[in-house]
């Protein structure tokens, strides 16, 4: 494999910890049988993927989820704020 195909398929991942890090992390590594590197890249993806997801969905309480349906079967009619909103908006989008 050239050194042109490697750079495709990987991206290289720097980061500078103190020896205590490090060794703390060698020694998770070596409990769950893995390379320093395999269980960086692991454990970090997945914690970046809970931080995505924590980010992406909304959770609600009881209270407001039964708040949000009710809305959604028993619209309130616009007010007159609403209207002039969607009037700007058309004029605006020219809808």
């Amino acid at each position: 494999m050239n050194h042109t195909t490697c750079q495709k398929t990987s991206a290289r991942l720097e980061a500078r910890v103190s020896p205590e890090i490090k060794a703390l992390i060698q020694k998770a590594a070596d409990l769950e049988g893995s390379s320093l590197t395999d269980f960086v890249v692991v454990t970090v993806q997945a914690a970046a993927y809970k931080v995505i997801e924590q980010h992406q969905i909304l959770k609600l309480t009881v209270e407001d989820s039964e708040a949000f349906v009710k809305a959604i079967l028993n619209p309130p009619k616009p007010n007159n704020a609403l209207k002039s909103a969607a009037l700007r908006y058309k004029q605006t989008m020219s809808v």
